[in-house]
């Protein structure tokens, strides 16, 4: 029906109306615009605004444009209104912007029609217009008034996308900002989240996620933050992300893989994400199973990787005396030195561990103790050395091909 109100369209429910009509209706336009605002004004106290404010004015010119513009169409099934629709949209924006839904508008325009057509049917008894004509009238204001509602509609509707977009825009400001180096100031933070209706908490986990085509376009939660669009997606989450992966996230996630920083105040929120960030790349790798890890599962792992170069020398280091054996050798040895060193126990339980015959064992541990000397009796050493055991076999499976098979123990 846009195309009667914007583009002059001729409405076939008032093209056979007597044109006496139009005169008969118009002068007493004036009075039923007051008794109509007079009446939504008492009926609905959202729209009990001063009548001489800017809301109080718009609401009095609407009311009498729309008379006018029926009036109008009455007399000229042709006339065009674009002035009108417009006016009619501009009434849903604002009760978008005011946050309510669209039923009090609707239920004022049709309060009005109601004034409208009781004083429509006293003239049209006076005049003496035939049944006929007053039912084709009754028609075309049922007509018309829906197509006043559909434009408050379609501008409800505008405003709506247009706010939830800027909303959007605002919300992956804030979190582009808490994740600043160095911190962007509390205040700043506090006031851009007011603006984006945001509850600041005062612990954070940060949520790294892997790109791919199954991932929500923002978040619908909101106490979330997320953006999920750049080439390094990622959210924050209020607070610890305890027991399963919380419904909200997993909606966001469509499925690929991701891994929950530490839980930190929220001036740490950086922290949480590189920590989140270096656990999803060894998840990817297959140094880490699962397709959700946690950081606060895999803390030794993420400290000893954090600095693989360091980890390397530490165990080149530490374990320099295994360097000239054959590759086969050394894995075997290591593999043998890292189950002494878990279990501190005897050659019968290591030998449990590695699934080979106890003798065997011994035969390694003598080994080990010609090439690693002291250090292998040296509770302080052996402490290192277990680190450094440990620091290898992860820089060797975080250096290996991604084949998405996870650790392998050697024996």
């Amino acid at each position: 029906m846009e195309s009667t109100l914007q583009h002059g369209r001729t409405n076939p429910r008032t093209a056979s109306f007597p044109r006496e009509l139009a005169g008969i209706m118009r002068p007493e336009m004036p009075s039923v615009a007051d008794e109509i605002v007079a009446e939504i004004r008492a009926a609905f106290p959202e729209y009990a605004v001063p009548t001489d404010g800017p809301y109080g004015r718009f609401l009095r010119e609407g009311v009498r444009k729309a008379l006018t513009a029926f009036i109008d169409m009455v007399a000229d099934p042709g006339a065009a209104h674009e002035d009108l629709a417009e006016v009619c949209r501009l009434l849903g924006r604002y009760e978008a912007r005011e946050g309510r839904s669209l039923d009090s508008l609707q239920a004022a325009y049709r309060a009005g029609a109601r004034i409208a057509w009781h004083r429509a049917m006293d003239l049209g008894r006076r005049a003496n217009f035939s049944a006929e004509v007053m039912s084709m009238l009754a028609d075309a204001a049922f007509d018309y008034l829906d197509e006043l509602a559909s434009h408050s509609q379609r501008g409800y509707l505008e405003e709506r996308a247009r706010s939830a977009e800027i909303n959007h825009e605002m919300r992956r400001r804030l979190l582009a900002m808490i994740l600043k180096t160095p911190p962007a100031s509390a205040r700043a933070v506090a006031q851009l989240a007011e603006q984006a209706g945001w509850t600041v908490p005062e612990a954070v986990t940060m949520v790294a996620v892997q790109p791919g085509p199954g991932l929500a376009d923002q978040a619908a939660e909101r106490d979330l933050l997320a953006d999920l669009s750049g080439p390094r997606p990622h959210l924050l989450v209020p607070g610890a992300l305890t027991g399963p992966q919380p419904p909200s996230v997993t909606a966001l996630l469509g499925g690929c893989r991701a891994a929950a920083g530490l839980t930190v105040p929220l001036a740490s929120a950086a922290d949480s994400l590189r920590w989140a960030r270096k656990a999803l790349a060894l998840a990817e790798r297959g140094v880490i199973a699962g397709r959700f890890v946690r950081c606060d599962d895999h803390l030794l792992t993420l400290w000893l990787l954090a600095d693989t170069a360091l980890a390397d020398q530490v165990a080149r280091r530490e374990l320099g005396g295994l360097a000239g054996l054959t590759p086969p050798r050394r894995r075997q040895l290591t593999d043998t030195l890292a189950a002494v060193l878990e279990t501190r126990g005897t050659a019968a339980e290591v030998a449990e561990q590695l699934k080979i015959h106890p003798q065997t064992v011994r035969y390694r541990i003598r080994q080990l103790r010609r090439l690693l000397g002291d250090n292998f009796t040296n509770p302080d050493a052996r402490f290192t050395m277990e680190l450094a055991v440990r620091a290898q076999r992860l820089c060797e499976w975080a250096s290996r091909p991604q084949d998405g098979r996870g650790p392998v123990r050697h024996t």
